[in-house]
Protein backbone atom coordinates (compact mmCIF):
# COMPACT_ATOMS: atom_id res chain seq x y z
CA UNK A 1 0.00 0.00 0.00
CA UNK A 2 1.29 3.41 -1.28
CA UNK A 3 1.78 6.02 1.18
CA UNK A 4 -0.85 8.16 -0.34
CA UNK A 5 -3.41 5.13 -0.20
CA UNK A 6 -2.50 4.70 3.78
CA UNK A 7 -3.06 8.25 4.05
CA UNK A 8 -6.38 8.12 2.35
CA UNK A 9 -7.69 5.38 3.95
CA UNK A 10 -6.34 6.68 7.36
CA UNK A 11 -8.98 9.65 7.11
CA UNK A 12 -11.58 7.86 6.02
CA UNK A 13 -11.27 5.91 9.35
CA UNK A 14 -11.43 8.71 10.91
CA UNK A 15 -14.65 10.10 9.30
CA UNK A 16 -16.65 7.10 9.41
CA UNK A 17 -16.86 4.38 12.24
CA UNK A 18 -17.58 0.92 11.33
CA UNK A 19 -21.23 0.79 11.17
CA UNK A 20 -21.12 3.31 8.11
CA UNK A 21 -18.34 1.58 6.40
CA UNK A 22 -20.66 -1.58 6.37
CA UNK A 23 -23.41 0.52 5.48
CA UNK A 24 -21.55 1.46 2.46
CA UNK A 25 -20.91 -1.36 1.81
CA UNK A 26 -24.20 -3.48 1.58
CA UNK A 27 -24.74 -0.75 0.02
CA UNK A 28 -22.77 -1.27 -2.61
CA UNK A 29 -21.07 2.13 -2.71
CA UNK A 30 -17.62 0.29 -1.93
CA UNK A 31 -16.89 -3.02 -2.13
CA UNK A 32 -15.83 -5.18 0.95
CA UNK A 33 -12.02 -5.39 0.23
CA UNK A 34 -12.17 -1.63 0.19
CA UNK A 35 -13.77 -1.42 3.81
CA UNK A 36 -11.41 -3.39 4.95
CA UNK A 37 -8.50 -1.39 4.03
CA UNK A 38 -10.82 1.75 5.48
CA UNK A 39 -11.69 0.00 8.68
CA UNK A 40 -7.80 -1.13 9.01
CA UNK A 41 -8.45 -4.65 9.14
CA UNK A 42 -7.69 -8.49 7.13
CA UNK A 43 -10.54 -9.17 4.76
CA UNK A 44 -11.61 -11.97 7.07
CA UNK A 45 -12.14 -10.31 9.96
CA UNK A 46 -14.18 -8.01 7.82
CA UNK A 47 -16.17 -11.06 6.62
CA UNK A 48 -16.67 -11.92 10.74
CA UNK A 49 -17.88 -8.20 11.27
CA UNK A 50 -20.60 -8.83 7.98
CA UNK A 51 -22.03 -12.07 9.29
CA UNK A 52 -21.96 -10.71 13.27
CA UNK A 53 -23.66 -7.80 11.35
CA UNK A 54 -25.84 -9.47 9.45
CA UNK A 55 -27.15 -11.47 12.60
CA UNK A 56 -27.27 -8.85 14.91
CA UNK A 57 -27.07 -5.12 14.08
CA UNK A 58 -24.81 -2.57 15.15
CA UNK A 59 -24.65 -4.74 18.57
CA UNK A 60 -22.50 -7.39 16.39
CA UNK A 61 -19.79 -4.57 16.14
CA UNK A 62 -19.51 -4.45 19.59
CA UNK A 63 -17.29 -7.00 21.72
CA UNK A 64 -19.48 -9.62 23.39
CA UNK A 65 -17.16 -10.77 25.98
CA UNK A 66 -19.08 -8.46 28.85
CA UNK A 67 -21.28 -11.24 29.12
CA UNK A 68 -24.36 -9.54 27.85
CA UNK A 69 -26.38 -11.18 25.16
CA UNK A 70 -26.95 -10.15 21.89
CA UNK A 71 -30.90 -10.22 20.37
CA UNK A 72 -30.86 -10.81 16.49
CA UNK A 73 -31.98 -7.69 14.70
CA UNK A 74 -32.61 -6.52 10.97
CA UNK A 75 -31.41 -8.53 8.24
CA UNK A 76 -29.20 -7.01 5.40
CA UNK A 77 -31.80 -7.92 2.77
CA UNK A 78 -34.34 -5.37 4.65
CA UNK A 79 -31.75 -3.01 4.53
CA UNK A 80 -31.06 -3.73 1.22
CA UNK A 81 -34.55 -3.22 0.49
CA UNK A 82 -34.64 0.02 2.06
CA UNK A 83 -31.92 1.62 0.25
CA UNK A 84 -33.26 0.40 -3.00
CA UNK A 85 -36.46 2.18 -1.99
CA UNK A 86 -34.91 5.12 -1.56
CA UNK A 87 -32.52 5.17 -4.33
CA UNK A 88 -35.38 4.35 -6.94
CA UNK A 89 -38.99 5.36 -5.87
CA UNK A 90 -38.48 7.85 -2.99
CA UNK A 91 -35.65 9.89 -3.80
CA UNK A 92 -37.09 13.15 -2.93
CA UNK A 93 -38.94 12.19 0.06
CA UNK A 94 -38.14 13.69 3.33
CA UNK A 95 -36.89 10.27 5.74
CA UNK A 96 -40.19 10.86 7.94
CA UNK A 97 -41.98 10.34 4.74
CA UNK A 98 -40.18 7.63 3.36
CA UNK A 99 -40.54 5.83 6.40
CA UNK A 100 -44.29 6.32 6.50
CA UNK A 101 -44.61 5.00 2.88
CA UNK A 102 -42.17 1.61 3.44
CA UNK A 103 -43.88 1.16 6.63
CA UNK A 104 -47.65 1.05 5.46
CA UNK A 105 -47.31 0.52 1.86
CA UNK A 106 -44.33 -2.22 1.76
CA UNK A 107 -44.71 -3.75 5.24
CA UNK A 108 -40.86 -3.35 6.25
CA UNK A 109 -41.08 -3.82 10.10
CA UNK A 110 -38.73 -1.14 10.98
CA UNK A 111 -38.06 1.90 13.04
CA UNK A 112 -38.24 5.35 11.92
CA UNK A 113 -34.45 6.22 14.22
CA UNK A 114 -33.35 3.18 12.75
CA UNK A 115 -34.06 4.30 9.34
CA UNK A 116 -32.52 7.76 9.50
CA UNK A 117 -29.21 6.00 10.93
CA UNK A 118 -28.72 4.05 8.03
CA UNK A 119 -29.98 6.35 5.18
CA UNK A 120 -27.61 8.93 6.58
CA UNK A 121 -24.71 6.12 6.62
CA UNK A 122 -25.30 5.44 3.14
CA UNK A 123 -25.19 9.32 2.47
CA UNK A 124 -28.73 8.96 1.10
CA UNK A 125 -30.11 11.36 3.86
CA UNK A 126 -28.32 14.77 5.29
CA UNK A 127 -27.45 15.02 8.78
CA UNK A 128 -28.97 17.83 10.11
CA UNK A 129 -27.02 21.35 11.34
CA UNK A 130 -26.69 21.59 15.12
CA UNK A 131 -30.31 24.09 16.22
CA UNK A 132 -28.44 27.49 17.28
CA UNK A 133 -29.20 29.33 20.33
CA UNK A 134 -31.68 28.48 22.49
CA UNK A 135 -35.84 30.00 21.87
CA UNK A 136 -38.91 29.68 23.79
CA UNK A 137 -41.79 28.16 21.76
CA UNK A 138 -45.10 30.03 22.13
CA UNK A 139 -47.58 28.07 24.03
CA UNK A 140 -50.78 26.90 21.67
CA UNK A 141 -54.29 28.08 22.46
CA UNK A 142 -56.18 25.51 24.42
CA UNK A 143 -59.44 25.48 22.85
CA UNK A 144 -59.95 25.08 18.92
CA UNK A 145 -61.61 28.23 17.45
CA UNK A 146 -59.40 30.58 19.99
CA UNK A 147 -56.53 31.53 17.10
CA UNK A 148 -56.14 30.46 13.72
CA UNK A 149 -53.15 30.60 10.98
CA UNK A 150 -54.00 31.77 7.31
CA UNK A 151 -51.19 31.97 5.86
CA UNK A 152 -50.27 31.15 1.79
CA UNK A 153 -47.06 29.50 0.40
CA UNK A 154 -45.83 29.78 -3.65
CA UNK A 155 -44.27 26.92 -4.58
CA UNK A 156 -44.07 24.68 -8.04
CA UNK A 157 -46.08 21.86 -6.19
CA UNK A 158 -46.32 19.93 -9.62
CA UNK A 159 -43.49 19.21 -12.20
CA UNK A 160 -43.72 21.43 -15.68
CA UNK A 161 -46.41 23.23 -13.90
CA UNK A 162 -45.81 27.14 -13.45
CA UNK A 163 -45.63 27.89 -8.85
CA UNK A 164 -48.87 28.32 -7.41
CA UNK A 165 -49.71 29.37 -3.90
CA UNK A 166 -51.24 26.97 -1.62
CA UNK A 167 -53.29 29.03 0.92
CA UNK A 168 -53.43 27.02 4.41
CA UNK A 169 -55.85 27.58 6.99
CA UNK A 170 -54.74 25.52 10.49
CA UNK A 171 -55.81 25.92 13.62
CA UNK A 172 -53.32 26.84 16.56
CA UNK A 173 -54.51 24.69 19.09
CA UNK A 174 -54.06 21.12 17.67
CA UNK A 175 -52.53 21.84 14.17
CA UNK A 176 -55.39 20.77 12.16
CA UNK A 177 -55.69 22.25 8.91
CA UNK A 178 -59.30 23.32 8.48
CA UNK A 179 -58.70 24.32 4.40
CA UNK A 180 -55.95 23.66 2.05
CA UNK A 181 -56.78 24.83 -1.93
CA UNK A 182 -54.45 26.19 -4.85
CA UNK A 183 -54.84 29.21 -6.37
CA UNK A 184 -53.34 31.26 -8.71
CA UNK A 185 -52.15 34.40 -6.52
CA UNK A 186 -52.97 34.54 -2.92
CA UNK A 187 -55.11 38.00 -2.09
CA UNK A 188 -58.35 38.93 -1.54
CA UNK A 189 -60.71 36.58 -2.75
CA UNK A 190 -58.40 33.39 -1.85
CA UNK A 191 -58.48 35.00 1.39
CA UNK A 192 -62.70 35.11 1.60
CA UNK A 193 -62.97 31.54 -0.23
CA UNK A 194 -61.11 30.50 3.12
CA UNK A 195 -62.67 32.25 5.67
CA UNK A 196 -66.15 31.50 3.95
CA UNK A 197 -65.20 27.92 4.52
CA UNK A 198 -64.36 27.79 7.74
CA UNK A 199 -67.44 30.10 9.14
CA UNK A 200 -70.08 27.78 7.04
CA UNK A 201 -68.38 24.28 8.41
CA UNK A 202 -67.16 25.60 11.59
CA UNK A 203 -68.30 28.74 13.18
CA UNK A 204 -66.92 32.26 14.42
CA UNK A 205 -63.57 31.90 15.72
CA UNK A 206 -61.68 34.39 17.72
CA UNK A 207 -58.43 35.78 16.65
CA UNK A 208 -56.79 35.39 12.56
CA UNK A 209 -53.54 35.53 12.39
CA UNK A 210 -51.72 36.44 9.63
CA UNK A 211 -48.18 37.81 7.39
CA UNK A 212 -48.24 41.76 6.56
CA UNK A 213 -49.52 41.22 3.09
CA UNK A 214 -51.49 44.01 1.75
CA UNK A 215 -54.49 42.10 1.40
CA UNK A 216 -54.36 42.14 5.18
CA UNK A 217 -53.84 45.25 6.12
CA UNK A 218 -51.97 49.13 5.43
CA UNK A 219 -48.67 49.70 6.22
CA UNK A 220 -47.92 53.52 5.92
CA UNK A 221 -44.73 53.72 6.44
CA UNK A 222 -41.73 51.71 5.28
CA UNK A 223 -40.44 49.28 8.63
CA UNK A 224 -43.05 50.81 11.44
CA UNK A 225 -45.86 48.14 12.32
CA UNK A 226 -49.24 48.52 10.38
CA UNK A 227 -51.56 51.23 10.75
CA UNK A 228 -54.05 51.34 14.04
CA UNK A 229 -56.69 51.33 11.97
CA UNK A 230 -57.31 49.02 8.52
CA UNK A 231 -60.28 49.69 6.69
CA UNK A 232 -59.24 47.24 3.95
CA UNK A 233 -61.80 44.71 2.84
CA UNK A 234 -60.69 41.47 4.69
CA UNK A 235 -60.39 43.77 7.66
CA UNK A 236 -63.76 45.18 7.35
CA UNK A 237 -64.81 41.81 6.81
CA UNK A 238 -63.31 40.09 9.90
CA UNK A 239 -64.18 43.74 12.16
CA UNK A 240 -68.44 42.87 11.18
CA UNK A 241 -67.85 39.31 12.15
CA UNK A 242 -65.97 40.84 15.79
CA UNK A 243 -62.88 38.57 14.59
CA UNK A 244 -59.53 40.39 15.94
CA UNK A 245 -56.87 40.53 13.51
CA UNK A 246 -53.12 39.90 14.81
CA UNK A 247 -50.23 40.47 12.06
CA UNK A 248 -47.17 38.83 12.47
CA UNK A 249 -44.39 41.03 12.18
CA UNK A 250 -41.56 38.33 11.38
CA UNK A 251 -41.20 35.35 9.32
CA UNK A 252 -40.00 33.50 12.62
CA UNK A 253 -43.52 35.00 14.59
CA UNK A 254 -45.17 32.53 12.45
CA UNK A 255 -42.99 29.15 13.12
CA UNK A 256 -45.92 27.33 13.45
CA UNK A 257 -47.37 27.85 9.87
CA UNK A 258 -43.89 28.25 8.40
CA UNK A 259 -43.02 24.61 10.09
CA UNK A 260 -46.32 23.31 8.61
CA UNK A 261 -45.56 24.31 5.82
CA UNK A 262 -41.95 23.25 5.40
CA UNK A 263 -43.38 19.42 6.34
CA UNK A 264 -45.94 20.12 3.14
CA UNK A 265 -43.47 21.17 0.39
CA UNK A 266 -41.17 18.23 2.23
CA UNK A 267 -44.66 15.36 1.17
CA UNK A 268 -47.29 16.76 -0.99
CA UNK A 269 -45.04 17.37 -4.31
CA UNK A 270 -43.39 13.79 -3.91
CA UNK A 271 -46.92 12.99 -3.30
CA UNK A 272 -48.81 14.26 -6.12
CA UNK A 273 -45.74 12.93 -8.94
CA UNK A 274 -46.28 9.21 -7.16
CA UNK A 275 -50.08 9.84 -7.49
CA UNK A 276 -49.28 10.97 -11.08
CA UNK A 277 -51.10 14.18 -11.14
CA UNK A 278 -50.47 16.42 -13.63
CA UNK A 279 -52.49 19.53 -12.89
CA UNK A 280 -53.86 21.94 -10.11
CA UNK A 281 -57.84 20.82 -10.40
CA UNK A 282 -56.93 17.27 -9.76
CA UNK A 283 -54.18 18.21 -6.78
CA UNK A 284 -57.34 20.35 -5.14
CA UNK A 285 -59.16 17.30 -4.61
CA UNK A 286 -56.01 15.34 -4.26
CA UNK A 287 -55.88 18.01 -0.98
CA UNK A 288 -58.92 17.59 0.06
CA UNK A 289 -59.98 13.83 -0.40
CA UNK A 290 -56.41 12.20 0.47
CA UNK A 291 -53.48 14.32 1.63
CA UNK A 292 -55.70 17.11 4.53
CA UNK A 293 -57.28 14.08 6.10
CA UNK A 294 -53.87 12.19 6.28
CA UNK A 295 -52.13 15.14 7.51
CA UNK A 296 -54.41 15.90 10.52
CA UNK A 297 -54.13 12.00 11.38
CA UNK A 298 -50.08 12.45 11.60
CA UNK A 299 -50.12 15.97 12.81
CA UNK A 300 -52.42 17.37 14.66
CA UNK A 301 -52.56 16.86 18.60
CA UNK A 302 -54.66 16.75 21.32
CA UNK A 303 -55.81 20.16 22.77
CA UNK A 304 -55.38 21.35 26.31
CA UNK A 305 -59.03 21.64 26.78
CA UNK A 306 -61.76 19.26 24.78
CA UNK A 307 -64.36 22.57 24.64
CA UNK A 308 -64.58 24.99 21.50
CA UNK A 309 -64.49 28.29 21.29
CA UNK A 310 -66.28 28.10 17.30
CA UNK A 311 -69.86 29.63 17.57
CA UNK A 312 -72.74 29.39 15.13
CA UNK A 313 -72.99 31.94 12.93
CA UNK A 314 -76.99 32.91 12.31
CA UNK A 315 -79.21 35.18 10.25
CA UNK A 316 -75.40 36.46 8.67
CA UNK A 317 -75.01 36.25 4.76
CA UNK A 318 -71.42 35.13 4.13
CA UNK A 319 -71.93 35.74 0.51
CA UNK A 320 -72.26 38.98 0.67
CA UNK A 321 -70.07 39.56 3.33
CA UNK A 322 -66.75 37.69 2.56
CA UNK A 323 -66.93 39.56 -1.04
CA UNK A 324 -64.73 42.27 -2.11
CA UNK A 325 -67.12 45.39 -2.25
CA UNK A 326 -66.84 48.51 -4.31
CA UNK A 327 -69.11 51.29 -4.06
CA UNK A 328 -71.38 53.03 -7.56
CA UNK A 329 -74.09 55.07 -7.80
CA UNK A 330 -76.94 53.86 -10.54
CA UNK A 331 -77.54 55.51 -13.43
CA UNK A 332 -80.90 56.70 -15.09
CA UNK A 333 -81.46 53.92 -17.28
CA UNK A 334 -80.63 51.41 -13.84
CA UNK A 335 -77.33 50.53 -14.86
CA UNK A 336 -73.37 50.88 -13.12
CA UNK A 337 -70.05 50.57 -14.63
CA UNK A 338 -67.61 47.92 -13.18
CA UNK A 339 -64.09 47.77 -14.22
CA UNK A 340 -65.34 48.70 -18.10
CA UNK A 341 -68.18 46.02 -17.95
CA UNK A 342 -71.73 47.39 -17.66
CA UNK A 343 -74.09 45.95 -15.17
CA UNK A 344 -77.95 45.86 -15.96
CA UNK A 345 -80.46 45.83 -12.94
CA UNK A 346 -83.11 44.03 -14.30
CA UNK A 347 -86.94 45.10 -12.98
CA UNK A 348 -87.84 44.55 -9.26
CA UNK A 349 -90.89 43.65 -6.88
CA UNK A 350 -89.55 45.66 -4.40
CA UNK A 351 -89.15 49.50 -6.25
CA UNK A 352 -89.71 50.72 -9.75
CA UNK A 353 -86.46 51.84 -10.57
CA UNK A 354 -82.58 52.14 -8.56
CA UNK A 355 -81.82 55.36 -10.42
CA UNK A 356 -79.18 56.98 -7.76
CA UNK A 357 -79.52 55.07 -5.39
CA UNK A 358 -75.93 53.58 -3.84
CA UNK A 359 -75.56 50.54 -4.44
CA UNK A 360 -72.26 48.29 -3.87
CA UNK A 361 -70.99 45.93 -6.78
CA UNK A 362 -69.48 42.92 -5.01
CA UNK A 363 -67.20 40.71 -6.33
CA UNK A 364 -67.55 37.02 -5.20
CA UNK A 365 -64.84 34.23 -4.57
CA UNK A 366 -66.59 31.96 -7.33
CA UNK A 367 -65.52 35.11 -9.56
CA UNK A 368 -68.60 36.24 -10.74
CA UNK A 369 -70.21 40.18 -9.83
CA UNK A 370 -73.64 40.87 -7.99
CA UNK A 371 -75.36 44.32 -7.18
CA UNK A 372 -76.99 44.68 -3.70
CA UNK A 373 -79.23 47.43 -2.27
CA UNK A 374 -79.58 47.86 1.85
CA UNK A 375 -77.75 44.45 2.05
CA UNK A 376 -79.78 42.55 0.09
CA UNK A 377 -78.56 40.92 -3.08
CA UNK A 378 -80.57 42.18 -6.54
CA UNK A 379 -78.34 40.33 -9.04
CA UNK A 380 -75.35 38.23 -10.25
CA UNK A 381 -73.59 38.63 -13.15
CA UNK A 382 -70.60 36.66 -15.04
CA UNK A 383 -67.47 38.54 -15.77
CA UNK A 384 -68.89 39.58 -19.33
CA UNK A 385 -71.75 41.47 -17.44
CA UNK A 386 -74.13 39.07 -18.54
CA UNK A 387 -77.37 38.49 -15.87
CA UNK A 388 -76.95 34.73 -14.17
CA UNK A 389 -80.47 33.74 -14.79
CA UNK A 390 -81.08 32.38 -11.08
CA UNK A 391 -80.67 35.30 -9.55
CA UNK A 392 -83.02 37.66 -11.52
CA UNK A 393 -85.77 38.87 -8.97
CA UNK A 394 -88.75 38.50 -9.71
CA UNK A 395 -90.74 41.16 -11.81
CA UNK A 396 -93.57 43.46 -10.31
CA UNK A 397 -96.92 42.22 -11.01
CA UNK A 398 -98.91 45.08 -13.53
CA UNK A 399 -101.71 46.83 -11.59
CA UNK A 400 -105.21 45.81 -12.72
Amino acid sequence: MTKELEREVARKAKAMTRREVIIKAIAKQITWQQAADICGMTARHMQRLKIAYEKYDVGGLVDGRGGRPRRPRIPVATIEEVLRLRREEYVDFSVKHFHEHITEKHRLAISYKWTLTVLQDAGLAERAPGRGKHRRKRERRPMQGMMLHLDGSTHQWIAEQPARDLIWFLDDADGRVLFGRFVEEEGTLSTFEALHHVLAQRGRFCELYHDRGSHFGRTSKAGAGPDAEQNGQVSRALKALGIRQVFALSPEARGRSERSFRTVQGRLPQELRHAEITDYDAANRYLEEVFIPDFNRRFSVRPAQKESAFTPLVGIDLRLLLSAKHERVVRNDNTVTFRNTTLQIPESKDRMHYVRCPVLVHEFVDGSLGISYQSKLLARYNRDGDLIADSKPRARRALP
